[in-house]
């Protein structure tokens, strides 16, 4: 069973210099029929001004994750890291006890473009902790590249839940498949162009909760990039 969440239908704010786009429930954005898909607790669509960004704030008991698609984010947080987060790379905040960051766009022209995705966390109380890795682009042409996963295989970004998150970028009329476990969930978030996924066309910025399906297969509709979660 497919669960459609197109892209128009999100929560949407525009605060001057942050245009925002939630898939389920945040902040200010309250539906009670989009609060979580399983253990998928917040996926943010954020556009952040040029010279602007997120203040010092904090967080517990959360697993944080960071994608962005155009520009740079600079990040901070009390744990001493300062980093800078490029396309291609992807940054994991396992909040746990207690942790504070800010995020900010450093370019005084340019916007900076980002998904910020939160997953619930295997239980609370957790050691706060910060991991940043950039992963090669060929390394999701057509085929999916791992990046966060419980154990930290092939590379990928460790996280304390039971799921894995990956990318891939399709070209068109390319194919790519994805396989769920019984008792599994997926979710596949569109994050540029357009695809067929199992006869639904989706585009950037649509997302489709997937339960009670074994075979999930994918059809590049223009150039794009997906992120698929397989939760638990």
């Amino acid at each position: 069973m497919f669960t459609l969440r197109r892209s128009a239908d999100r929560g949407h704010f525009q605060h001057g210099w942050l245009d925002t786009y939630h898939t389920f429930s945040f902040g200010e954005y309250d539906d009670p029929a989009w609060e979580q898909f399983g253990r998928l607790r917040v996926m943010n669509d954020d556009r952040v001004a040029a010279g602007q960004g997120f203040g010092m704030h904090g967080h517990r008991d959360m697993e944080i994750l960071t994608w962005v698609l155009d520009g740079e984010l600079a990040h901070r947080d009390s744990l001493g890291h300062e980093e800078v987060l490029r396309p291609g790379e992807l940054q994991r905040m396992s909040a746990g006890t207690g942790i504070r960051h800010s995020e900010f766009n450093p370019s005084p022209t340019t916007p900076v473009h980002l998904y910020q995705i939160w997953l619930l966390p295997d239980r609370n109380g957790h050691e706060p902790r910060y991991g940043q890795t950039a992963f090669p682009r060929d390394g999701r042409q057509g085929r999916w590249q791992l990046l966060a996963s419980p154990d930290g295989r092939d590379g990928s970004l460790t996280i304390h839940a039971d799921s894995t998150v990956s990318v891939a970028e399709l070209a068109v009329e390319q194919s790519l498949t994805t396989s769920l476990a019984a008792g599994r969930r997926g979710w596949l978030q569109v994050l540029r162009g357009r695809v067929v996924v199992n006869g639904h066309e989706l585009v950037a910025g649509d997302g489709a909760g997937v339960t009670e399906e074994t075979d999930i297969a994918l059809t590049g509709a223009a150039p794009s990039q997906v992120l698929w979660f397989d939760l638990d």
